[in-house]
């Protein structure tokens, strides 16, 4: 049972490392799960409560980044809230396009929802370029957050 379990645990702190990037999986509480389920199962011997704090700290940072990062991307051009909301649409829309649908998808959300609220082509394409930007940002950051979670859960339970 304990084989089953830490495998699971394996496999969400995997899944929620894709889950950075692909934006219908929730990434880091996902990580956190299974980071959290390896711990247990040592009966929190290797992983103590100041090291899943850090993670808490960590998962919480980057789920603040993903809304951050967007919402400065966008508020920078000035998108309206057709915009954002159009961006949002994009990004579900997206998922079902893969790779490509996931990157591309809420530029073109926003565009469509700046170009609803005011019909300025040009003002549409920065306030997409903004959001996309920001989206951009959001994503390597917490790409980089999920990796620093990943080396300092192994630190502590290898070293």
């Amino acid at each position: 049972m304990d084989i089953a379990l830490m495998i699971l645990g394996v496999l969400a702190v995997i899944i929620g490392l894709a889950g950075t990037v692909v934006p219908i999986l929730p990434g880091a509480p996902l990580m956190l799960g299974g980071m959290v389920l390896i711990a247990w199962l040592d009966q929190f011997q290797r992983i103590g409560w100041g090291t899943l704090t850090v993670l808490v700290f960590l998962t919480v940072i980057s789920i603040a980044v993903d809304f951050v990062a967007t919402a400065l991307g966008a508020k920078r051009v000035g998108a309206s809230s057709l915009a954002l909301i159009g961006a949002a649409v994009g990004t579900i829309v997206g998922l079902f396009f893969g790779l490509v649908g996931v990157f591309f998808a809420p530029f073109i959300g926003a565009v469509a929802g700046e170009l609803l609220h005011q019909r300025d082509l040009l003002k549409a394409g920065k306030v997409g370029l903004g959001t996309w930007i920001g989206l951009i940002v959001g994503t390597a950051a917490k790409l980089a957050i999920a990796c620093t979670m990943v080396g300092f859960f192994a630190f502590f339970y290898f070293f």
